[in-house]
């Protein structure tokens, strides 16, 4: 072929040009976020930023106001706008779901593991109490633990206490809280068991057995459409929430809703995706923030949802005592006026006349609301908007519950009324004759929220302390039992780091031994370990055929209890491989049997390093034959026999530590979050993903499993082996 014609070359670049996107509007959104007028969007970030005092939000407001209507016209034409996906009945809720947390199934407040039992009307209580409620949950059973075994996302819901149909009727019990219920789906999820479907199709399956509402999609921008057509087919339709916004604007025309992460500035910004459909719901996400003031300024600004998420992969970030009781003002503002903040004609930066206020006008037939926020820290009063004046309108503030006596100007009205620092406000504007329903009963009820200001509430964060589970106890031995090795007393250094993916270096990670003031990541602690036995092995399949055969154990909840084993006996040659599929109630059953109990952590770990620090059990350079060759596909082989491996042989003659099961060790509990350490990682490592449960070869590292109910907490990855007390 020969080379093109400088002609065509030409005409390619000048196509190419002409393809590129056309608006040539002072004013144009950055990312998910519209720059108000004066915000000076042609300068660096970082001046932006320096200079932000100096941003003026009245100037050029009608230029930027034009240029902003263009620009959504241009594109609304280029994504082929179409709303028939909210004009659907079954989605309208979507645009009033204002308050949705995403919460751990593992969250004690939901689920009892004392009595295997779901408690929604104890979650439910517990937030209506502390922030005013919620209008949709997304239930959450997958990361942190999935990648412990092959057990893909779907199997991970199906695997909840009680199976799919005890799920569906979790959801039933939400549903007469009248709140709605998501799960999630994760693209990245590829190197679990493959479900033998597309993604979506298995999806929409799961979502049509258990009466699930909607999908919220793990690091998604935007769910495809392949995903709509999946769920419309199952005659059970749901609602699509991308964890960010679409990246094509045409997603938008399907996904109903989404999570917003915004930049947070000094001066407000507008979320994109509403500017072009006012009815889509963007929920605002920013998790691992101890002060939500900026997150819920940006929801009040844009008149859109937020995420109230706290239990965060088992990590506690309760919202503090002030920011609940903004939470609560703002949802009771929001929900009063649903219908007005999904008006098409909404309008952000309307003018003010107060330095740091910011507003919001949503006009709907009739009655207007303008939502404003104070980003000052200080109070400010008086003055503080100009308005429309028409003969026959009311005007009230909305957010402290009392009406408004304007100072009439021609046909203008100013209103005057206080805003605490960093507060919020809500005037409405009622033309002669119309009705707003329920608004005295509102009004009398923000009268009595708002009499105690927000600053009267401590904005004050803490750590949620934990306590290390009691290990049963056992009779000391005098001599070492059959199969196990004294490990002699002595000095030692338990340092150990957790490897949670997220959390950064919280106080709040990782777990809270007896001697620490708060949970944290990285621990050193020099002890004195008293003298005590553990087993040479792991517990083995023949093992615990054996203690069932004598105690006729079988737990009440047995759902995956030795789901590898057929007809009451393991596969034909696994006898000596460590059992797996027990939870950690099934394992101290046994230890208990046995006369026993499970390891401390420092235990195991000390009976593993010694004295020397060392990384492995063999010393500090890695050795591939000690430990099984890893298993990377996406079907469980079985671990090796525990005696496969002698070079592993830690200094006290302890095998099988590391590489072959994951072995439990100590219990740690909050208010809120359970879980076990595992110790020792495993063979199985799936891939593709960094977001399966991480694995820990070395001595100074161990891995925390969140723990809810012994159907869902049994592996195929998991052992054990036991200790006892020397005598």
């Amino acid at each position: 072929m020969r080379p093109p014609t400088l002609p065509t070359c030409l005409a390619a670049w000048l196509f190419a040009s002409c393809a590129s996107p056309a608006q040539d509007m002072a004013h144009q959104p950055q990312g998910n976020q519209i720059l108000g007028p004066g915000q000076g969007a042609a300068s660096p970030a970082w001046l932006s930023s320096l200079l932000e005092f100096r941003n003026d939000p009245a100037s050029d407001r009608e230029g930027w106001l034009r240029d902003m209507k263009a620009w959504r016209a241009e594109r609304r034409t280029r994504m082929g706008y179409d709303d028939s996906e909210y004009r659907r009945p079954e989605f309208r809720w979507t645009q009033s779901n204002f308050i949705s947390p995403q919460v751990m199934v593992e969250e004690r407040t939901l689920f009892d593991p004392e009595r295997n039992e779901w408690t929604v009307d104890r979650y439910l209580d517990d937030l209506d109490a502390r922030y005013g409620g919620i209008d949709s949950v997304l239930l959450w059973p997958v990361y942190p633990n999935i990648g412990i075994d092959n057990r893909n996302q779907w199997d991970l819901a199906r695997d909840l206490p009680g199976g799919v149909a005890g799920l569906r009727r979790v959801v039933e019990q939400f549903h007469r809280r009248n709140v709605r219920v998501l799960l999630p789906t994760m693209a990245w999820d590829n190197g679990t068991r493959d479900p033998g479907v597309p993604h979506w199709t298995a999806t929409a399956q799961l979502m049509a057995e258990a009466g699930i509402d909607g999908v919220n999609g793990d690091t998604f921008s935007g769910l495809p459409r392949a995903y709509r057509t999946a769920s419309d087919r199952t005659g059970h339709p749901v609602i699509f929430e991308p964890e960010a916004p679409p990246s094509s604007d045409e997603g938008l025309l399907w996904n109903n809703q989404s999570w917003a992460y915004f930049d947070f500035a000094f001066t407000p910004t507008a979320n994109k995706q509403k500017w072009l459909e006012s009815r889509h719901m963007p929920n605002i996400s920013d998790r691992w923030a101890r002060d939500k003031t900026h997150d819920l300024h940006a929801a009040f600004f844009n008149g859109i949802g937020y995420v109230s998420w706290e239990n965060i992969w088992g990590i506690w970030n309760q919202i503090t005592d002030r920011d609940a009781e903004a939470l609560r003002r703002v949802a009771t503002v929001e929900r009063q006026f649903a219908n007005l903040l999904v008006s098409p004609d909404w309008e952000p930066f309307v003018p003010t006349l107060q330095y740091g206020v910011f507003g919001t006008k949503f006009p709907l037939q009739s009655v207007t609301l303008w939502l404003l926020v104070n980003q000052n820290e200080f109070a400010v009063e008086g003055r503080q908007l100009t308005v429309p004046r028409a003969a026959g309108r009311r005007y009230v503030d909305a957010w402290h519950g009392a009406p408004l006596n304007p100072e009439i100007s021609g046909n203008a009205a100013t209103l005057s009324f206080e805003m605490e620092g960093q507060g919020y406000a809500a005037v409405l504007a009622i033309d002669a004759g119309a009705s707003v329903p329920n608004l005295d009963a509102y009004l009398k009820r923000m009268a009595a929220l708002t009499a105690k200001p927000l600053s009267g509430y401590s904005h004050e964060w803490h750590a949620l302390p934990q306590l290390m589970t009691a290990a049963p106890s056992a009779k000391p031995a005098s001599a070492a039992p059959d199969g196990m090795i004294r490990i002699p007393g002595g000095p030692f250094d338990f340092r150990v780091s957790g490897v949670e993916i997220e959390g950064f270096d919280w106080e709040g990670l990782d777990v809270q031994y007896p001697w620490e003031p708060s949970p944290r990541r990285s621990h050193e602690h020099a002890m004195q370990v008293r003298s005590f036995y553990i087993d040479r092995y792991p517990v083995t399949n023949a093992d615990f055929k054996r203690f069932i055969g004598a105690s006729g154990y079988h737990p009440a909840d047995d759902h995956n209890f030795l789901r590898d084993w057929s007809n009451g006996s393991p596969p034909a040659g696994w006898e000596r491989k460590p059992v797996t599929w027990i939870s950690l109630q099934d394992a101290r059953a046994y230890a208990k049997w046995a006369g026993k109990r499970l390891p401390h952590e420092w235990e195991w770990q000390y009976c593993a390093q010694g004295a020397d620090g060392r990384l492995y059990p063999w010393g500090n350079e890695w050795d591939a034959g000690a430990v099984p060759r890893p298993d990377k596909g996406r079907d469980l082989t079985g671990p090796d026999d525990a005696d496969a491996h002698p070079s592993g042989a830690s200094p006290f003659g302890v095998m099988d530590l590391t590489g072959n099961v994951w072995q439990w060790t100590d219990e740690f509990v909050d208010t809120h979050t359970r879980a076990a350490i595992l110790r020792g990682g495993s063979y199985y490592q799936p891939q593709a993903s960094i977001w399966y449960f991480p694995e820990t070869y070395k001595l100074s590292e161990h891995g925390k499993y969140l723990l809810m109910a012994p159907s869902k907490d049994r592996a195929g990855t998991i052992g054990f082996r036991c200790a006892s007390d020397a005598d």
